[in-house]
């Protein structure tokens, strides 16, 4: 059965991912995607993506802004891009996407399936299906206009969507799974859960099953897409209905205190530190930027082997490779490239069974967990302003351009 497995709010946001950041995302998306896949395989990482805390945390070590709805966005169009090459090693595709795109699914599908041999049309039903059920279905104030599937070659699947209600300046994430989730997410499809847009129509609620029988003989009638009988045979209807997991993010912008679990910083911070010089020995000889590439590799390690609680915080994944708008702080490409390179490597290994380079990740994983229940550090603000700080020497750049070729406060230098 497939079900609904969580939402999410994000503030609404303009602009567009820079070419310099696009290939970045589609590059580490790629190999986080195949070190998941190498330690728990390919559906645990569709069940990672029907999650909305891991793939809002997914987006922010990445580099994108970490609260807004442009994650959704580029979370999708970086792993299109990033997992093309690699879908017949890995058996991952990646269909649809942000308006035009969306409504090339199924012929996506239809495609992958004259390939690679999955049905084809069933999967185009549940596409479809699942679109009519957050947009008609469930009349929540937002209007979808993005549309992500991921598909496996044994026809297991994802789908990411996303609305927008222009009068909150919100926008919804939905997220759903194919099959029964055992381990990263077991909840059953119930209500949305979050911030009041009125009166709200959810004909998949239970008690809204006389409305549904009324609906099915009028739509069996007037012949249209039967959207509520449809939905009645997809999805199992528990007698009870806990909450799903459902993300909230604030309106600001700037990466506050209140925003990230500052003893899980620092224990990565103190993992960073205890295991660099044991495990990274040639990486740390690289003045400056070394050391601080091991702090984001434990952010990535977290991405790939964290339990699900451990995405309760979003923000904090920022830390890894900051912000394209300067929050937390400018993208250091020095520390980005470094980290690209090192995981790459360690991938490229295990493919040829020498596991020794992608188990030390796991092990500093483990280790910040450990750590992070005696370690002390720095408070967030101060963490961040040490990153400014030295944004320059890391090759900082943000949508405003390189931090170096910046005055004080992120804007150009006149003359």
């Amino acid at each position: 059965m497939a079900r609904r497995t969580g939402s999410a709010d994000l503030p609404l946001h303009n602009g567009r991912v820079p070419a310099w950041l696009a290939s970045r995302m589609a590059t580490l998306g790629a190999i986080v995607t195949q070190a998941i896949v190498h330690h728990y395989g390919r559906e645990e990482f569709l069940r990672r993506l029907a999650h909305p805390f891991w793939f809002q945390s997914f987006g922010a070590v990445m580099g994108m802004d970490w609260h807004s709805s442009g994650v959704t966005t580029s979370v999708i169009g970086a792993l299109k891009r990033g997992l093309a090459p690699l879908s017949g090693e890995l058996g991952i595709h990646v269909c649809g996407g942000r308006g035009k795109h969306s409504r090339k699914t199924p012929d996506e599908l239809t495609a992958l399936g004259e390939r690679v041999g999955f049905n084809a049309p069933s999967l185009t039903r549940a596409s479809r299906l699942v679109a009519k059920v957050d947009s008609a279905a469930v009349q929540d104030g937002f209007d979808l206009y993005l549309h992500g599937f991921f598909v496996t070659d044994d026809g297991q699947w994802t789908v990411v969507q996303q609305g927008m209600n222009g009068e909150s300046r919100y926008a919804r994430r939905y997220h759903w799974h194919s099959g029964e989730v055992r381990d990263f997410v077991d909840a059953p499809h119930s209500a949305i859960d979050g911030p009041s847009q009125g009166n709200i129509v959810n004909l998949t609620d239970k008690r809204a099953a006389p409305s549904r029988s009324a609906q099915l003989e009028l739509l069996s009638d007037l012949g249209p897409d039967r959207i509520v009988g449809e939905y009645a045979a997809l999805v199992h209807e528990p007698s009870a209905q806990p909450t799903l997991p459902h993300l909230v993010m604030p309106a600001h912008h700037d990466v506050r205190a209140s925003d990230v679990f500052t003893r899980r910083l620092h224990g990565t911070l103190a993992a960073a530190a205890d295991r660099g010089p044991v495990d990274f020995p040639e990486l740390l000889l690289t003045p400056g930027v070394g050391a601080r590439t091991v702090q984001s590799l434990a952010m990535v390690a977290e991405v790939v082997h964290g339990a699900p609680y451990r995405f309760e915080d979003p923000a904090r994944f920022s830390l890894a490779h900051g912000g394209k708008d300067r929050h937390p702080y400018p993208v250091p490409i020095k520390v980005y490239d470094e980290t690209i390179r090192v995981l790459k490597s360690a991938v490229e290994n295990a493919k040829l069974g020498r596991d020794e380079q992608i188990e030390t990740l796991k092990r500093l994983d483990a280790q910040a967990r450990k750590l992070e229940r005696t370690a002390g550090g720095p408070s967030l603000d101060a963490f961040i302003a040490g990153e400014r700080q030295r944004s320059p020497d890391l090759d900082g750049r943000s949508v405003f351009g390189w931090e170096r070729d910046l005055a004080p406060g992120g804007k150009a230098r006149s003359g």
